[in-house]
């Protein structure tokens, strides 16, 4: 899927930035957490493209099948974390320009991406149960609701 190739691609950004910031390359920093939220947000933009395409296209909802309530509740809440992600590596890139020689900016960006790898890896575990599986019913026995 584009959007589980984007979140991974998201990954190496983030990667690339805290090796950056660890250099002292503000220029290359710049570039790859700004790379890494743009990417973040268009996963954000995908999901919401999907969440249309089955609601309007499929008629797929939370309330018309255990598929739509899992779907909707596990994808929700993992944008949503998504999300969070963005607006902290917003504010952690807004502290590092205005603090530029703080002696913190590398623990605040290392935080930061190990947030968004954790956010990362749910998403393979997500992308797994419900994308990957031929039939909904395994994945809805893993989760108890089969």
């Amino acid at each position: 899927s584009a959007l589980a190739a984007i979140l991974l691609a998201s990954s190496v950004t983030m990667v690339l930035a805290l090796a950056a910031i660890r250099r002292g390359d503000r220029r290359l920093f710049r570039i790859w957490l700004l790379a890494t939220v743009v990417l973040g947000l268009c996963f954000l933009g995908g999901q919401a493209y999907e969440f249309t395409e089955l609601i309007v296209g499929e008629e797929i909802t939370m309330p018309t099948s255990i598929f739509g309530m899992t779907f909707f509740i596990l994808t929700g809440f993992h944008g949503t974390h998504v999300a969070i992600g963005v607006i902290w590596l917003l504010s952690t890139f807004a502290k590092v320009m205005r603090y530029p020689r703080s002696p913190e900016n590398v623990m605040d960006v290392e935080i930061a991406g190990l947030y968004w790898h954790f956010v990362d890896l749910v998403w393979v575990a997500i992308f797994t149960l419900i994308y990957l599986l031929p039939d909904f019913k395994p994945a809805a026995a893993v989760l108890g609701l089969w």
